[in-house]
């Protein structure tokens, strides 16, 4: 009787002990938790990443697709849409070694589409 009695102490001290490095434990995630929520408060936004530069190749496929398509249309008969597609390529690419194409090609349609 006296072993019982001595394993059941020893097994309330080892569950008693358990709780307490549980509640211990606890304890410590949620003080983590507050500083890092009051980190997050306090600290300053972080700067916006920078987006990586388009290839040069994939602007001149981009700029040439332009080129191509509003071609195309003014060739189909559409100088209005060759016109807002010619429009969109020096929008977008001010710079663009088509500029003088694009915009001789605009100053055409804008005649065709005014004698029509």
């Amino acid at each position: 009787m006296g072993w019982i009695i001595l394993l059941a102490a020893i097994a309330a001290l080892v569950y008693t002990l358990r709780l307490i490095w549980r509640s211990i434990d606890d304890r410590r995630r949620a003080s983590e938790e507050r500083a890092a929520s009051l980190l997050a408060q306090v600290a300053p936004p972080a700067p916006p990443a920078r987006e990586a530069p388009i290839p040069q190749t994939r602007v001149d496929a981009q700029e040439r697709l332009l080129l191509e398509a509003a071609g195309k249309a003014a060739q189909a008969g559409e100088p209005a849409l060759a016109i807002q597609l010619y429009a969109r390529l020096l929008a977008r690419y001010p710079d663009s070694s088509y500029g003088a194409q694009a915009r001789s090609a605009v100053e055409e349609q804008k005649r065709k589409l005014a004698q029509a």
